[in-house]
């Protein structure tokens, strides 16, 4: 791992404090947002469901190692530390090129051999502690995580991913109001709350909990084009399954089942989309923008990296 990224920076302490900061330290001018308003993020606070003092971090995407596991180790740690009483985040991120799989993906016959050969072609390929199945990711995917409190050990399934995504229409909605949730056959790490526009899909949510704080997390396809996910996503399944059938061994990914928002609603980048994310949890979460990221130790994220590998990333 690069330590010289700048993806921990401290924030929150002492002089260095800039939670609270919000709108009005970036504004939508020039974001590609049409109709965005300047509100004060309590007029417009419309779930009083989401807890107090949600803080959005959305690192550069060139300060992005080059081992996906990186971001997922990140969360891991930040979700042990909000169960501990640290306030919640909301992380955004991107990568360059890599592919994340489920756990049930890396039991495939051929998997290892799968993913060595795309990790030879430069891929970074890591399998996902939430759970799900494969996803490949790029500079035109977005990664929403949401990573909350749980105290009292609430198991609400349904409300959870329903949140999630109300989070993803509203943020897409100054381009489309038509975004809708339901699995979409064929699909690539299809799921119940896939969200889709005209029945194609562009984002799937999972859920990873941990004792008194839990994950919510979907990748959404901003840029670009969604069939060239879905091919990378098959080629995979092709390679790693071995003599096994689509189906109940792994998704079976057909043509014209995913798109990305460009391709559905004329989102122009993923800055655009980011920025309306930024917006919508400002206005209706109460939510502040991040300068600098939460400072997380490195040798520990590097030790809970190697862990989740060894854990995850076998037979």
């Amino acid at each position: 791992m690069n330590t010289e990224q700048p993806y921990y920076k401290e924030v929150g302490h002492g002089e260095g404090d800039r939670l609270g900061i919000g709108r009005s330290a970036r504004g939508t001018e020039g974001a590609g947002v049409p109709g965005a308003e300047q509100t004060e993020p309590a007029a417009r606070r419309e779930n009083e469901n989401w807890p107090p003092g949600i803080r959005i971090w959305s690192p550069p995407l060139e300060s992005m190692p080059e081992d996906v596991m990186f971001p997922l180790a990140w969360e891991e740690m930040m979700c042990r530390r909000v169960g501990e009483g640290e306030a919640p985040i909301m992380h955004i991120w991107r990568h360059p090129y890599a592919l994340t799989i489920g756990m049930r993906d890396r039991r495939l016959p051929q998997a290892p051999q799968a993913m060595e050969k795309l990790r030879g072609e430069g891929c970074s390929v890591a399998v996902r502690v939430s759970g799900g199945a494969a996803v490949p990711l790029d500079e035109g995917v977005v990664n929403v995580s949401l990573i909350l409190p749980n105290p009292g050990r609430k198991l609400e399934l349904h409300g959870d991913f329903e949140r999630m995504v109300s989070l993803i229409a509203g943020a897409a909605s100054p381009w489309t109001s038509g975004a809708q949730a339901g699995e979409i056959e064929g699909a690539f790490c299809p799921g119940d709350y896939d969200v889709s526009v005209n029945g194609r899909k562009f984002c799937g949510i999972a859920q990873r909990r941990q004792t008194k704080a839990y994950i919510l997390t979907a990748f959404v396809i901003v840029e670009g084009g969604g069939e060239e996910r879905r091919r990378l996503a098959r080629e995979f399944y092709d390679a790693a399954s071995g003599e096994l059938a689509p189906g109940g061994a792994y998704p079976e990914v057909r043509e014209g089942t995913m798109a990305s928002l460009d391709e559905l609603a004329g989102v122009p980048s993923s800055e655009a989309f980011i920025s309306s994310l930024e917006d919508w949890m400002i206005e209706r979460a109460g939510a502040s923008l991040l300068d600098d990221g939460p400072e997380l130790p490195l040798d520990e994220l590097d030790r809970l990296s190697a862990q989740l590998k060894e854990r995850y990333d076998r037979n």
